[in-house]
């Protein structure tokens, strides 16, 4: 079964960090754009960050500039959501997706998607 799978989230405090992880299983994603989305109760699922399949271009939601990172490592076939200076507001279902070479910024743009990991911020 063709997979994405999410890991690392968790409760944190606000201003605390967390780093996700997204790894394939089933078959390689290792060449396709990436892309971190959320979803907070109620909400629709919105952009967060996303980077080619090279790792050269990286795109970022303005609510989450200057904070979170996107990174990925090839040779594991993962995408990293680094998450620094955490807020409330960051709190969320965070998912990842794959689909083509360039970084998409479109929730619809994308084919494959994990199972999302939880992101609890307390103030």
């Amino acid at each position: 079964q063709v997979q994405l799978v999410e890991s690392g989230g968790g409760l944190v405090q606000a201003g605390g960090s967390l780093r996700l992880s997204c790894a394939a299983s089933g078959r390689t994603f290792s060449s396709y754009a990436k892309g971190w989305f959320r979803q907070a109760p109620g909400k629709e699922r919105e952009f967060v960050a996303a980077i080619n399949w090279s790792g050269y271009s990286t795109y970022y939601a303005d609510s989450v500039k200057g904070r979170f990172t996107i990174s990925r490592d090839n040779a594991k076939d993962t995408v990293y959501l680094q998450m620094n200076s955490l807020k409330p507001e960051d709190t969320a279902v965070y998912y990842c997706a794959a689909d083509g070479r360039n970084a998409r910024l479109v929730r619809n743009d994308y084919a494959y998607w994990g199972q999302g990991t939880q992101v609890t911020v307390s103030s």
